[in-house]
């Protein structure tokens, strides 16, 4: 499969800028690493028309939330997104996907909140998960203060946090959760056991690898046994009908390309209303590097559509490809 020029741009930048695989060393050395490098990728921070941070109440203490809300949001009734950040459950914080966020805020007029969920491997599974059901039963319970409409929240996610919006909507399926009216999965991990095809065709080379992507899990892993749980391999659910409608955006030259399209796949044959885009010349995390790829904002506007024609209730399943 051939690179866009755009990725292949930005592997070439990091290429020239060396540095060590994450697993070769600590995890306290990759999340600095990643701190430096994200704010080279990400583009401009779009101006928004408020943005505030507060502690919620969570399982195991207070976890810190970021509220955006986009210029043309109602001051009451707004529609909302719990955004999920990426980063193997290991790296990532409220300023590594800030530029996302500001995104959805300002092209769905809603309000985006993300929690800055706590990470593995001092908090191995299920602790971000938790923290992410706390925050959506926060906005579900202060809707009223928040000014948005309980009825109209999705959950998005990217990469791990992609994983964590899967599963939590599966958990709101099921009533362990509250309610969600739609769901945006951005190259999501689904499946754990990590043997799909892509890992072999995409497994070096092309940015997140193989063996990278092993490190991650294994931090977020308490033994071996969680792989095959469904909470950490949502693709491995028993049954996926009458989960939110879905929004999949899968990247091509990406070692989670394969498992993101099974579970779309799962999606459409339960009869759930679903998107799947595929961008096929791209590379895991390009929502995240709109500095250089400016397909990121697509991705994003694209994700926004798609949530407006699930609330209209006017959307068969589909699949397109650029």
């Amino acid at each position: 499969m051939t690179l866009d020029p755009d990725a292949l741009r930005v592997l070439e930048i990091g290429r020239a800028a060396g540095g060590e695989p994450f697993e070769n060393g600590s995890v306290a050395a990759a999340r600095a690493a990643y701190n430096a490098s994200f704010p080279t990728l990400q583009g401009e921070h779009e101006p928004i028309a408020t943005t505030l941070e507060q502690q919620i109440d969570g399982p195991n203490g207070p976890v810190t939330i970021r509220i955006h809300r986009g210029i043309g949001a109602p001051r009451s009734g707004a529609p909302a997104l719990l955004y999920l950040h990426g980063g193997g459950w290991v790296i990532g914080n409220l300023d590594s996907h800030d530029e996302i966020c500001r995104w959805l805020a300002n092209l769905g007029g809603a309000v985006i909140v993300c929690p800055d969920y706590r990470l593995a491997p001092e908090h191995k599974f299920p602790a971000g998960l938790e923290d992410a059901r706390a925050t959506l039963r926060f906005m579900v319970e202060n809707a009223a203060e928040l000014g948005i409409d309980r009825t109209r929240i999705g959950v998005a996610g990217d990469s791990a946090g992609g994983n964590l919006a899967a599963v939590l909507a599966l958990l709101a399926r099921d009533g362990l959760a509250p309610a969600l009216a739609a769901q945006i999965l951005i190259y999501p991990n689904t499946d754990a056991r990590q043997t799909a095809d892509s890992y072999r065709r995409f497994g070096d080379g092309f940015g997140l690898t193989a063996a990278t992507m092993a490190w991650f899990r294994d931090h977020y892993m308490r033994t071996p046994d969680d792989i095959m749980d469904w909470r950490v391999s949502p693709l491995l659910a028993p049954e996926l009908a009458g989960v939110a409608p879905a929004f999949v955006a899968l990247a091509g030259c990406d070692i989670l390309a394969d498992e993101g399209a099974a579970y779309a796949k799962r999606l459409q044959a339960a009869g759930v209303p679903m998107i799947l885009r595929q961008w096929p010349g791209q590379i895991h995390g390009f929502v995240s590097m709109g500095r250089h790829i400016p397909a990121a904002r697509q991705v994003v506007a694209e994700g926004v559509a798609a949530w407006r024609q699930f609330e209209r209730g006017s959307l068969a399943s589909a699949a397109q490809a650029d």
